[in-house]
């Protein structure tokens, strides 16, 4: 039946939303398809026009970025270089200016309100059109076509806080959800082990050609099905983790549990589909969409190739609402090989020939970098290498309040040791100090955010970090930023 939707949605539904609402999704898809078989030259050359009219557009009909008109118009030389010379926008100050950045020539019956969950932090209110989400959407129809999965192919999402699903709890959501997008929901905050057999149940009813979810709710489904010795009974196409960041250890209990590879999928809400797994195992950005920066956390300054540092997001494609230079949040890094931005060079490669660059590390949030008592940054990211040599450690939670107190929380299981605890606590204090107080807590469980997601490092208080010149915020946000999304929080509007 869900293979008879299938159909049904790709050459009726489709057709009939193209003809009669404008959707456009397929056509974008087929412009990037046309994109990825271009030289790295033609890409750089394809990327660089979007930028340009943009930049155009923006100083003209964007109140926010006026004051930047003659330094855009008298501009010569590369348009990279010439968006490097405006200041980054932190969502502060987004926040406290937003109308400005709203364009004059938008109309207001066409835009569409969009926020991130803000969970941790105030929520950022801004503005899409159709073309931008719809843009979206190709860049995720695009790599999921990397893994054999095409528009109408049943999913089953494992998806969702309470508060987000008790509003899309109707009848006409949940046909949208079943017969429009062949999609099947269980709720990820409240996957529980003796419900195991009726979550399998309801997964092989459905079949679907892959799964798509919080990373930590994946990784729950599958230990449970290790630990009960489950298996699902037929072979999907893939896991498409999103909306948090996947460890190795996650990585290796879901491909475990479910006997096929594991994608992630990297995006904001209020960045769209940023970059996606190819089959060779690299994170490919989506330059024909977006133009990324990587800069220093203390400085602002672009990094070099390899080396990791805040993200920078210009879409390219988001004329209502431009945002030039977003700072969405997360810590990343670009491959050696590449450029030190979004471009693309001649020397990008990877196995699979798309030209697009690659991003050899996605840390996750900035708020998930700690201070050590000499001042150097460690992301959280390290804790989970430590972890994931402890098997006795089922999950943890690490909160650095100041820089020299943290509480740790331990979910252990039966291989639990005394010794693995020491071992844990010893590296924490060899990277972050030996005078750091640290509490530890032997908790049942870690408790998900509002959003339904988990977060395994916590900073509570402000990255030190220079002034800018203007005497604004410091280069680098240092509220906490908002998170990534799939769904839920981190996956894009979708309009099909």
């Amino acid at each position: 039946m869900v293979w008879l939707n299938r159909y049904f949605i790709r050459h009726l539904y489709w057709p009939l939303m193209e003809r009669y609402k404008g959707n456009r999704i397929r056509a974008y898809l087929k412009e990037l398809q046309h994109c990825q078989k271009l030289s790295p030259e033609m890409l750089r050359a394809y990327q660089e026009q979007k930028l340009r009219a943009l930049l155009t557009h923006a100083v003209e009909q964007v109140p926010a970025y006026q004051p930047y008109r003659e330094l855009v118009q008298a501009g010569s030389g590369s348009v990279f270089e010439l968006l490097a010379q405006l200041p980054p926008l932190t969502k502060e100050h987004f926040n406290s200016h937003r109308d400005t950045y709203l364009s004059r020539d938008a109309h207001p019956e066409r835009l569409i309100s969009n926020r991130t969950g803000g969970s941790t932090g105030e929520p950022t209110l801004f503005y899409l059109d159709r073309p931008t989400v719809e843009h979206y959407e190709a860049a995720r129809w695009l790599g999921l076509s990397w893994h054999g999965i095409g528009i109408g192919d049943p999913s089953v999402m494992i998806w969702g806080s309470p508060i987000e699903l008790n509003q899309l709890q109707s009848k006409r959501y949940l046909f949208k959800e079943r017969w429009l997008k062949n999609r099947l929901m269980i709720p990820a905050y409240r996957l529980q082990e003796p419900k195991l057999d009726t979550y399998l149940q309801q997964i092989r009813r459905h079949r679907p050609a892959y799964l798509y979810g919080y990373a930590s709710a994946l990784a729950l489904l599958a230990e449970l099905m290790l630990r009960n010795d489950r298996k699902l009974g037929f072979t999907l196409k893939a896991v498409v983790s999103t909306a948090e960041t996947l460890t190795p250890k996650q990585r290796d209990l879901i491909e475990k549990a479910f006997a096929t590879t594991v994608v992630n999928e990297y995006g904001a809400r209020d960045g769209g589909i940023l970059s996606y797994q190819c089959q060779a195992g690299q994170m490919h950005v989506c330059s024909p969409n977006c133009y990324l920066e990587v800069v220093d956390l203390a400085t602002g300054r672009a990094v070099e190739p390899g080396q990791r540092g805040a993200l920078l997001v210009t879409d390219l494609n988001n004329r209502v609402m431009p945002r030039l230079r977003y700072q969405l949040g997360d810590v990343v890094a670009f491959a050696d090989s590449g450029s030190g931005s979004g471009t693309v060079s001649a020397s990008s490669t990877c196995p699979c020939g798309n030209p697009f660059p690659v991003l050899t590390h996605i840390d996750g949030r900035i708020d998930d970098t700690f201070v050590s008592q000499s001042g150097d940054y460690v992301h959280g990211h390290f804790f989970n290498h430590i972890a994931r040599n402890l098997d006795g450690i089922r999950a943890f939670q690490i909160t650095q309040h100041s820089p020299d107190h943290l509480t740790l929380k331990l979910v252990t299981n039966e291989d639990y040791t005394p010794e693995m605890e020491a071992a844990f606590v010893h590296e924490i204090h060899q990277v972050l100090g030996e005078s750091v107080l640290l509490r530890v807590k032997h908790v049942d469980q870690i408790a998900p955010s509002a959003s339904g997601k988990i977060r395994y490092a916590i900073r509570e208080f402000p990255l030190p970090g220079p002034a800018s010149s203007t005497g604004e915020s410091p280069s680098i946000p240092t509220t906490l930023p908002e998170e990534l999304f799939p769904v839920a929080e981190n996956k894009p509007m979708e309009l099909a």
